[in-house]
């Protein structure tokens, strides 16, 4: 996908791999790059990134969970900058816990951001893409998508409905023209997970090797692009040794690792 002349729409833009994705979109010479999160004042420094390289940012506070306020933010970004080329739904939150010690209420804050949000976004733009008979959708969702991570039982669940919603999707809006994408990052270097307890042999990727590669998987024409060699290793024990791989995934349980650990909740 060339980028060049692009209107780009980026949901989580305001930190993370949303933030490095948007500014790998300015280099790759896109013209309007809108960028979505609760975050105004980091919005605008990432805006002030992205004018580096020549392209227009336009930073767009609102809170995904609020459905309302996301209908009018795209509704009238469309009409202003549109029609998009390019949505990327990154926005989400995790939590890491044990599922015992686990707040409902936590759980919700997942469930509304990662999967009602991303949905509520998708539905609003699909539409219109699907309308024009062009555009492209990118659901970010994580190789915990794949191959589910103890301690990370509800971000698991949510990155899963993303890669089914995303299939379905996929094969709903070809016939208009529309290309969905899965994105599927091993770990990755961010604030939101600097605290947490890492998993036993897990390397995790910077966020300009997760944006570099999605620009790479979005030239090729493939459905879902893996990043990481760790990823494309996981999936391939995944599928052809399902029980090692099952107790790869016991022994690098951070609960295992410190078992006397009471273990709390670490907000993003």
């Amino acid at each position: 996908m060339d980028m060049n002349g692009k209107t780009a729409l980026v949901t989580g833009a305001s930190r993370g791999i949303g933030r490095a994705i948007a500014i790998e979109l300015a280099k790759q010479g896109a013209r309007y790059i809108l960028l979505i999160a609760r975050n105004l004042d980091k919005l605008r420094e990432v805006a002030t990134e992205i004018r580096k390289y020549g392209a227009q940012a336009i930073p767009l506070s609102v809170d995904l969970t609020e459905s309302k306020a996301v209908n009018i933010v795209v509704a009238q970004a469309w009409k202003d900058y549109g029609p998009f080329d390019l949505l990327v739904n990154c926005a989400g939150v995790a939590y890491q816990s044990n599922f015992l010690k686990t707040p409902l209420g936590q759980a919700h804050t997942e469930l509304s951001t990662n999967l009602m949000g991303l949905y509520t976004v998708t539905w609003l733009v699909g539409r219109r893409m699907a309308s024009r008979r062009q555009g492209t959708i990118v659901n970010v969702s994580s190789l915990m998508g794949k191959v589910a991570a103890p301690t990370m039982a509800t971000y698991s669940a949510t990155k899963f409905a993303i890669v089914g919603f995303t299939q379905a999707l996929r094969h709903e809006l070809a016939p208009h023209q529309v290309r969905v994408v899965t994105l599927l990052p091993s770990l990755t270097n961010t604030d939101m997970v600097e605290e947490f307890d890492l998993f036993r042999w897990v390397l995790p990727l910077s966020t300009e090797q997760v944006a570099q590669g999605l620009m790479s998987g979005l030239k090729s024409r493939t459905s879902e692009i893996t990043i990481g060699w760790q990823s494309h290793l996981a999936l391939w024990c995944q599928r052809f040794l399902p029980q090692a791989m099952d107790s790869i995934i016991g022994w690098s349980n951070p609960d295992r690792l410190r078992p006397s650990a009471k273990l709390g909740v670490r907000p993003n």
